[in-house]
C-alpha cells in the first residue's frame, strides 16, 4: 500500500513538472493576452482601415474608367457608342 501511494505521488509530481514546463514554454495566458490586445487594436482601427479600402476601390474604379475612356477614344468604332467620331478617320 505505501508503495502504491509513493508511485501515485511520483506520478502526480511528474505530471506537475510536465505542466509547469508546458506553461513555461507555451505560456497560454500570455498568448491569450496578446490575442486580446491585437483584437482590440483591430476593433479600434477598423474605421480607418475601411476608409483606406474605400479609397483604394474608388481610385481603382477611377483608373479603370479612365482606361476604358482612353480605349474608347482610340477605337475606330466609336460611332457605335454615339460619341464623337474618331479624328483619325
Amino acid at each position: 500500500m505505501p508503495n502504491e501511494l509513493q508511485d501515485t505521488m511520483k506520478r502526480f509530481v511528474n505530471f506537475l513538472n510536465f505542466t509547469r514546463s508546458f506553461f513555461i514554454r507555451k505560456n497560454p495566458f500570455k498568448a491569450l493576452a496578446a490575442t486580446l490586445i491585437e483584437s482590440l487594436k483591430n476593433m479600434l482601427t477598423i474605421r480607418q482601415k475601411l476608409k483606406m479600402a474605400k479609397y483604394r476601390v474608388s481610385y481603382h474604379k477611377h483608373q479603370l474608367h479612365k482606361m476604358e475612356s482612353l480605349i474608347a477614344e482610340s477605337n475606330e468604332h466609336t460611332f457605335l457608342k454615339a460619341k464623337n467620331l474618331n479624328e483619325l478617320r
